[in-house]
C-alpha cells in the first residue's frame, strides 16, 4: 500500500475503535475500496486561508527553516479548521450526528489524521447561544436556506438578503414595507420556515429588496422590509454593506437575531446584540458518499 492507503486504513481503524460518528476527508484520498458503516464525507474545496508559498523571507538556513515550519503549521491549522468547520455545518443542517469525527487531511506534500469532538466546536457553541432565544428548528432551517442561497443564488443570480428572527413585534415597529408584503393573508402552515415545502418560495422572495422578518416561532411575518434603525456605534468588518450594518443594529436595539447573506462573497453571518456572532463560508459544505458499503 502507498502512503495514502496506509493513512486511510489507519484512519478507518481509529474511527471504528472510537465509535466515530463520521469520517471527513479533505484532499485526494479515495476510499472506494473501504467497507464501513461509518458515514464518509468528502470536503471538495480547500480552505481559503492556506499558505501556499512557504519559501519566502530570510534566505539564511535558520530563517528559511523557521519560515517553512511556520508555513507548515499555518497550512495544517487551515486544513484542520476546514474539516472541523465542515463537520459543524453538516451537523447543524445535515445528517451528521454529534460526537467524535475522524478527519483525513491530504495536501500537496503532507498527510494527517485528526480526531475532533463536534461538541467542542466554537460554531455549535455560538449557535447554542442563538437557540437560547430562538428554537433550534427555526434557526437551523434559516441557516439551511441561507447557505443554499449563498452557495447557489437564485435563477443564476447571486443573491444577498437578511432574515431578522425573533422579537418580531418590535422589529416591525422599527421598520417599514418597501413593497406589498407577500406573506399577508396566508395561513401559518404556508409561512412556517420549518416546513420544507415553503423553502422555494422563501428563496424566490429573497430576490426582493429589503429583509425578511420572522417570528420566534418560525413564521414569516414580512418580506421586502426596510429597517428604520440608527446604526451609529455599530462596528462590523469594513467592506460590508448597509444590509449588514442595519442587521447588526436591529439586534442591538431588540432581542432579535439577524442572519445575513453576502451577495458578493457567498458568506452567511449571524448577528446578535449588535455584534457578529458567527461567519460561515458556504463553501464549507461536504459531499457524502451515496453508496452504503465500499469494498476494501
Amino acid at each position: 500500500m502507498d502512503t495514502t492507503e496506509i493513512i486511510a486504513a489507519s484512519a478507518l481503524k481509529i474511527a471504528e475503535e472510537l465509535g466515530a460518528c463520521a469520517i471527513v476527508v479533505s484532499g485526494n484520498v479515495y476510499l472506494d475500496e473501504t467497507t464501513t458503516d461509518i458515514p464518509i464525507y468528502f470536503v471538495s474545496r480547500r480552505p481559503k486561508n492556506i499558505i501556499d508559498n512557504l519559501f519566502t523571507g530570510n534566505s539564511e538556513d535558520l530563517g528559511k527553516t523557521k519560515k517553512i515550519t511556520e508555513g507548515i503549521n499555518k497550512q495544517t491549522a487551515g486544513y484542520i479548521e476546514h474539516v472541523e468547520h465542515t463537520a459543524a455545518i453538516e451537523h447543524l443542517i445535515g445528517d451528521l450526528k454529534k460526537g467524535i469525527i475522524v478527519g483525513i487531511i491530504e495536501s500537496m506534500d503532507s498527510s494527517a489524521i485528526i480526531v475532533h469532538d463536534i461538541t467542542q466546536s466554537p460554531m455549535l457553541k455560538a449557535i447554542g447561544e442563538c437557540e437560547e432565544r430562538v428554537p433550534a428548528g427555526v434557526i437551523r432551517s434559516l441557516l439551511t436556506i441561507a447557505l443554499d442561497i449563498a452557495e447557489t443564488g437564485r435563477e443564476g443570480r447571486k443573491v444577498g438578503t437578511a432574515f431578522v428572527v425573533g422579537d418580531a413585534e418590535e422589529v416591525m415597529q422599527r421598520s417599514h414595507q418597501m413593497i406589498l408584503n407577500p406573506y399577508v393573508g396566508h395561513p401559518d402552515e404556508e409561512k412556517d420556515v420549518r416546513i420544507k415545502n415553503n423553502w422555494e418560495s422563501i428563496k424566490e422572495f429573497a430576490l426582493l429588496d429589503g429583509v425578511f422578518v420572522v417570528s420566534g416561532e418560525g413564521l414569516f411575518i414580512a418580506a421586502g422590509r426596510y429597517l428604520d434603525i440608527d446604526a451609529k456605534g455599530i462596528n462590523i468588518n469594513k467592506g460590508l454593506g448597509g444590509r449588514h450594518v442595519s442587521a447588526a443594529a436591529i439586534t442591538r436595539d431588540t432581542v432579535a437575531i439577524a442572519v445575513t447573506i453576502s451577495e458578493s462573497g457567498g458568506v452567511v453571518r449571524i448577528y446578535m446584540d449588535g455584534k457578529e456572532l458567527l461567519c460561515i463560508d458556504s463553501a464549507g459544505r461536504a459531499i457524502q458518499y451515496e453508496w452504503d458499503q465500499i469494498q476494501y
